[in-house]
């Protein structure tokens, strides 16, 4: 049986301290996945304790034939949806300028990789946040089409057309805020 299965077993039955096991296997991923969904690290950090009380809450809800990550970060999507529906006023203005890439030594390409950085950064923040979670999953989680579809707990073609959708959308804000030949 597999650590996460053996731990969700345990809480079920009432022992805590199972949890630790589960946090310890799943808390940066969930960490990562949450701040880029809800763009805000003290929501995120919130959510993300939300999360595991829910978790413990409502352990008896989970499956124990299928894999435990999945339905840990439904219950945190949804948790971060339903807290952004409520806040309406999403602030995604404070975006951390990222550092440049240690491998630029020029101070002409380093300030160049800064700027599409931020580019960058700001036009995923101008993304719905479902359009954040898919690209995050895929690209910063760097999960496959089919474990996208499963964390997401929709079909595949579904997957591949939110993704496709988040693509274009992303493009769209890039050109729309650079000249298109900044981004070959």
């Amino acid at each position: 049986m597999d650590p996460d299965r053996e731990d969700a077993a345990r809480l079920r039955r009432g022992d805590t301290s199972a949890l630790a096991g589960l946090m310890s296997r799943h808390q940066a991923r969930l960490f990562r996945y949450l701040l880029r969904l809800v763009g805000d690290e003290s929501l995120a950090e919130d959510t993300f304790q939300q999360a595991w009380l829910q978790v413990a809450e409502r352990i008896g809800r989970y499956d124990a034939s299928r894999p435990f990550a999945p339905w840990l970060f439904t219950v945190a999507r949804n948790l971060a949806l339903d807290h952004l529906r409520r806040q309406r006023s999403e602030s995604l203005d404070d975006v951390d300028e990222p550092a440049a890439p240690r491998s630029a030594s020029d101070p002409l390409e380093r300030a160049l990789a800064r700027q599409q950085t931020a580019r960058m950064a700001a036009a995923l923040t101008e993304l719905a946040p479902l359009d954040r979670e898919v690209l995050s999953l895929r690209f910063e989680e760097e999960l496959l089409l089919p474990e996208l579809a499963a964390k997401l707990g929709v079909p595949l073609p579904t997957a591949k057309a939110r993704l496709y959708r988040a693509l274009t959308r992303l493009r769209e804000r890039l050109l729309a805020t650079a000249a298109a030949g900044d981004w070959r």
